[in-house]
C-alpha cells in the first residue's frame, strides 16, 4: 500500500470514529482539490461506493491534513496510532464521551475545557496525585463533588470534565 492509500486509511478510521449530527451530501471525486486527491488516492477507485456522510468526513480530513505543516502531520500520526492501539471497548468509552460532550450547552463545554487545560499545566506528579485521590473516593462521593462543583461552575478534582464511573 502506498504511504497515500495508508494515510487514507488512517484517515477513514479517524473520521468513523467522529460522529456526525446531519448527513452531508456526497462529494463528488472531481470536486476535491489536487491536494485532497492526492492524500485520498487510495481511495479513488471506491470513492463512489462511499456513504456520503463519509466522503464528507474524509474531504475534510484531507483538506485538514494538507493544511499541516510537517510537525502537525506527525503529531497527527502519533494520535492516530494511538487510537488504532486502543481496545476496542476503551475506544467504544471514547466515543461515548465525545458524543456525551458533544450534546453538552456551550457553557458546560466551556468548564469542560477550562477544567482539562488545567489539569494540563499540572506537574505529572500533580495529575497523579489528583488521581490517585479521585480512584480511592467511592461512586457517591465523586457523585457529590461532582454535583457539588458543578453549581460552583469547576470539575471534580484530577479529571477533566468527564463523568467517572
Amino acid at each position: 500500500m502506498t504511504r497515500a492509500g495508508w494515510l487514507a486509511l488512517m484517515l477513514s478510521g479517524l473520521m468513523l470514529a467522529m460522529t456526525a449530527s446531519a448527513e452531508p451530501p456526497g462529494v463528488p471525486w472531481s470536486k476535491l482539490s489536487p491536494e485532497q486527491q492526492q492524500v485520498l488516492s487510495g481511495l479513488a477507485g471506491t470513492w463512489k461506493s462511499l456513504p456520503p456522510e463519509q466522503q464528507a468526513r474524509l474531504a475534510d480530513g484531507a483538506r485538514r491534513w494538507s493544511a499541516m505543516d510537517a510537525g502537525q502531520r506527525q503529531r497527527a500520526q502519533d494520535r492516530i496510532r494511538r487510537w488504532q492501539q486502543l481496545p476496542p471497548d476503551q475506544r467504544l468509552r471514547m466515543r461515548e464521551q465525545f458524543q456525551r460532550f458533544e450534546q453538552m450547552p456551550p457553557e458546560e463545554k466551556d468548564r469542560v475545557r477550562r477544567n482539562y487545560q488545567k489539569f494540563r499545566e499540572m506537574t505529572p506528579e500533580q495529575r497523579q496525585k489528583k488521581r490517585e485521590q479521585w480512584e480511592q473516593m467511592t461512586p457517591e462521593q465523586r457523585k457529590e463533588i461532582r454535583e457539588k462543583q458543578r453549581k460552583h461552575g469547576r470539575g471534580p478534582p484530577g479529571q477533566h470534565g468527564q463523568a467517572e464511573n
